[in-house]
């Protein structure tokens, strides 16, 4: 309803026990306004939150009436780990270390070597974004399986390479970290990881001897080389990297160690910063460790047995607290969101699953 009668540029409403109340709705029928102007105000009724169009977006006002900031959107995307390697039925031989999901991120406050911060993005509102979460690669009786890539948007984080078994005709996996060589050489070559690109998202595997009796290599991490097995013990894996993102330091992408022939526990290595999958117990024919949930980490070479599973990758979004996140059905895709930790922002982590994120 227009008011009519207006002599000035002013209207005077005031009152002294009563408020204004502006027009109200859902997003979807703000989506639906044809054509709105610059100045236009409105309640979000699913947001709780104030909505002005400044003529390209809409966006919430705080409690002091300020516009909130542009929406910048941090991220730490980290990759599926690869699967430790197995023995391939050969007695006393095992299998090498899984390399660590490949990680990127934009948040500048990362340790561990390698993660170079890249640029933080600038996203908009009511707009579909990508998100997948890599699941973490098998490990196996003979060689393990690569880990799964992550996403977001258009930043991919690169599968962590398996390691190889003893059997030594063929590769260990290269992927966003490289995996680790079998005993004995198996493995011919270990595997690469991601660190020669820009931006560095992970190191090469181990190496070993060739000697048949010699221990397996363990895998590469988000912030190591892979160790080298050898006469001395296997090779513990990369080490990973921590992060800031969440408001407390959480460590991510270690590799897999390298499984191990003797139940001397001098000899016995573990994984990257006890990121990675920690290798078999201090007995024969033990798996290796599987990498931990959500952190990338390769899966340990199995110890005369089967290599153990990479960890599940994650995708970390810090953004302003004034927006809010919608997800998508239908892919599985699962979040929480934590408003505390870091004040003025609400930091969102994607642990499972794939599909769409809009910003309101």
């Amino acid at each position: 309803m227009a008011l009519t009668g207006v002599s000035t540029s002013v209207v005077d409403m005031s009152g002294d026990t009563t408020g204004l109340v502006i027009a109200k709705g859902t997003t979807a029928e703000r989506n639906a306004i044809p054509s709105p102007q610059a100045g236009m105000i409105r309640d979000n009724t699913e947001t709780d939150k104030v909505e002005v169009y400044n003529g390209t977006d809409w966006r919430n006002l705080v409690e002091a009436g300020n516009a909130i900031p542009p929406l910048t959107v941090d991220y730490l995307v980290v990759a599926g780990g690869g699967g430790g390697g197995g023995n391939r039925g050969v007695t006393s031989q095992s299998g090498g270390g899984g390399g660590a999901g490949g990680l990127r991120t934009s948040y500048g406050s990362v340790t561990g070597g390698g993660g170079n911060a890249e640029s933080t993005p600038t996203l908009d509102l009511s707009t579909n974004y990508t998100i997948t979460v890599g699941a973490g690669g098998s490990g196996g009786t003979t060689n393990g399986t690569n880990g799964n890539n992550s996403v977001f948007n258009t930043i991919t984080s690169t599968g962590g390479g398996f390691g190889a078994s003893h059997d030594p005709s063929g590769n260990a996996g290269s992927g966003g970290s490289g995996g680790g060589r079998g005993s004995g050489g198996g493995g011919v070559t270990p595997g690469k990881g991601l660190a020669i690109t820009t931006p560095i998202q992970g190191y090469n595997g181990g190496n070993t001897d060739i000697q048949p009796t010699y221990d397996p290599a363990g895998g590469g991490g988000a912030g190591g080389l892979g160790e080298d097995g050898g006469s001395t013990g296997n090779g513990g894996g990369g080490s990973g990297i921590n992060s800031l993102i969440s408001g407390i330091s959480v460590g991510y992408a270690g590799g897999g160690a390298g499984g191990w022939r003797s139940s001397n526990t001098k000899w016995q290595k573990t994984s990257g910063a006890s990121l990675g999958g920690d290798v078999g117990g201090s007995s024969f024919g033990i798996a290796g460790g599987n990498g931990g949930a959500n952190t990338g980490g390769g899966g340990g070479g199995g110890s005369q047995a089967t290599g153990g599973t990479g960890g599940s990758g994650v995708v970390i979004l810090k953004y302003p607290d004034a927006y809010t996140t919608s997800l998508s059905t239908g892919g599985g895709l699962t979040s929480a969101v934590d408003s505390t930790s870091v004040p003025g922002y609400k930091v969102e982590s994607f642990t499972s699953g794939t599909g769409t994120i809009t910003f309101s």
